[in-house]
């Protein structure tokens, strides 16, 4: 391809997004952001200037990031031991204290820095900032198989979203700024909670009214049983997948997840690969977009 023929492509990309552009502007999309993408400092940069460029043609995007495999380097480094129950990690007070520091600071700080770099006006944030997320302790229950009686299993300082305060986050659209958020939260007492970025990205795009609620992960999307992906689903549709064992393991709380905010006011949820460059702009402004859409119709 030629130069000129490689600048008629883009010419021509970007005029078959303008559609998109004008149906999206001034609307909120809140991205969960975590997984490969963001342990790769090339993906990391690609990320960060997709997101400037959905500020740039006027869309408004909330970023909330998870840390998983960061928090649980560091509890390595510092020999602190660490276990999961139904994919939550257990969280004593010593573990909170490391799974604020890691979220809060420094993966926080690392983003904000690279949508800045890449042009934009980011602000660091946790969900203690402004009351953002008012949590609730994660209670689950496990059943004994030889006695049949559940046991409450206590997971320490695991949250869920009971309240959010989207305030903050509506000053900060006004102002131009694009706010990351670290899913950690605070109770009624002040005690502080680790809560699942899924989750907690979920509930703050139903208190915006979100237009679109992204799930970057590793995987293409929902697929089917011949693992081909599938690039659209009713919520009822998305309910048989679960039941029928279409959908599985990790993919479970994930669909559920996009089917609770859509429910909950979010107009479509949208789960899709972070690890492929430039995901997020292919899903928003082409036809064929590029993950599993999950919808009302």
């Amino acid at each position: 391809m030629t130069d000129r023929e490689e600048w008629l492509a883009k010419a021509r990309t970007l005029s078959e997004a303008l559609p998109y552009m004008r149906r999206y502007a001034g609307r909120t999309f809140v991205i969960k952001y975590g997984g490969h993408a963001m342990g790769d400092d090339s993906l990391a940069e690609l990320f960060a200037r997709d997101i400037v460029l959905l500020k740039q043609v006027g869309i408004n995007p909330v970023v909330v990031h998870g840390g998983g495999p960061q928090i649980g380097q560091m509890l390595e480094r510092l020999k602190i031991k660490s276990s999961f129950i139904d994919g939550l990690r257990v969280t004593d007070k010593e573990t909170v204290e490391v799974v604020e520091m890691v979220l809060a600071g420094s993966i926080n700080k690392q983003i904000v820095s690279a949508i800045n770099q890449a042009g934009g006006r980011a602000v660091g944030l946790s969900g203690k900032d402004g009351q953002l997320l008012i949590a609730r302790k994660v209670r689950r229950t496990q059943r004994d198989p030889d006695s049949n009686i559940e046991k409450v299993l206590d997971l320490g300082f695991v949250g869920e979203p009971h309240q959010v305060n989207p305030s903050i986050l509506e000053s900060l659209a006004e102002a131009d700024i694009i706010p990351v958020i670290a899913p950690v939260g605070v109770d009624r007492q002040g005690e502080t909670y680790n809560i699942n970025a899924d989750t907690a990205a979920g509930a703050i795009a139903s208190a915006l009214g979100a237009t679109r609620f992204f799930l970057l992960t590793d995987v293409a999307g929902v697929l089917d049983k011949d693992k081909t992906l599938i690039p659209r689903l009713t919520l009822d549709e998305a309910r048989r997948r679960i039941a029928d064992g279409t959908a599985s393991g990790g993919m479970i709380p994930k669909i559920e997840t996009c089917i609770d905010a859509v429910e909950q006011g979010v107009d479509a949820a949208v789960i899709l690969d972070g690890r492929v460059p430039h995901a997020l702009l292919l899903e928003i402004f082409t036809e064929g977009g590029a993950g599993t859409l999950i919808g009302r119709e």
